[in-house]
């Protein structure tokens, strides 16, 4: 039996790349609006209560007024917004976040997809808080690029619709430090202090380039380097979509390409060390329409139907 999926807001950037991976699949069948109904509440109802599953490519509030539409208990939603990523009820779903992480998904009613940047940044902090190699009271600072197509369709039809001006070449934002993605990266990390959270757009339309630097004094006694790149790749062993660089590989770079696995979707780690100054750098590269959009939502689609 097929699958009746309900991408709503399919015409975003998150929602396009969806639809795309999924409109050749036979197992699936993709309930479409027609355009002139696409906005109507009745309309979209209808939808959201057909659906198997339902996806939400929506700002939060219209992702919270969807998910109040849907009077169907069998319907299961994925919700790529920021709506519910720290909500009671609903599954976080980072399938690689903790070993249990993957089948919560698949029995899950309801599930959040992770943020873009989170992403990366739990991917590199999260396994690290567990093993107890990095205090869940450490004072952290993420620094994060990506392309543009992370201010979503705005952001793409700004740089290149009708009309559009050239990307500006760099900009740093959030600068009021109160950015949505610092608490989902302080809950879902298990930290005890709010992250100190940058994050900047440059003019590559999409890509990110995440990195945590740390003093080997914030970590816990007989931490070091090494022995984090040992937990990252223990944490990540076997996981299909997040690779951890080798040390040697990782040495050998003399630059971060944040378009390096575009069109891919996979997360792919490293650990920087400099035993010398007592410093590591965490950093991570990913699409950010892949693996931190996109390809998490197929992702945790398959898990929830084949689970």
């Amino acid at each position: 039996m097929q699958t009746h999926v309900f991408i709503d807001g399919e015409q975003g950037t998150t929602g396009l790349q969806i639809r795309a991976r999924l409109q050749a699949r036979p197992d699936l069948h993709l309930l479409t609006l027609p355009e002139a109904v696409r906005k109507d509440p009745a309309a979209r109802a209808e939808a959201l209560n057909r659906a198997h599953v339902a996806i939400l490519c929506l700002p939060d509030d219209a992702a919270r007024e969807a998910v109040a539409m849907i009077e169907n208990p069998r319907v299961r939603v994925i919700d790529a917004s920021s709506a519910h990523r720290t909500a009671p009820g609903w599954t976080y779903g980072f399938a690689e976040l903790q070993h249990a992480q993957a089948r919560a998904i698949a029995g899950a009613a309801r599930v959040s997809n992770p943020g873009c940047y989170p992403t990366g940044a739990l991917a590199l902090v999260r396994p690290l808080v567990d093993a107890g190699l990095l205090p869940a009271d450490a004072a952290l600072a993420i620094h994060a690029v990506s392309g543009y197509s992370g201010r979503g369709r705005a952001g793409v039809d700004a740089f290149e619709g009708p009309g559009g001006t050239s990307a500006p070449a760099f900009q740093v934002y959030g600068l009021a430090l109160a950015h949505k993605h610092a608490p989902e990266i302080q809950h879902h990390g298990h930290l005890a202090e709010r992250p100190l959270f940058v994050p900047a757009y440059d003019s590559f339309r999409q890509g990110i380039v995440l990195t945590v630097p740390l003093h080997v004094r914030q970590l816990a006694p007989g931490a070091s380097g090494t022995r984090l790149h040992e937990a990252l790749a223990e944490h990540f062993a076997g996981q299909r979509h997040v690779q951890v660089l080798p040390p040697a590989e990782a040495a050998a770079l003399t630059h971060l390409d944040p378009q390096a696995l575009n069109g891919r979707d996979d997360l792919r780690l490293m650990v920087f060390d400099n035993p010398q100054h007592g410093q590591v750098l965490l950093a991570a590269v990913f699409d950010n329409l892949g693996k931190g959009a996109a390809g998490a939502a197929v992702q945790n689609l398959d898990l929830m139907i084949s689970g």
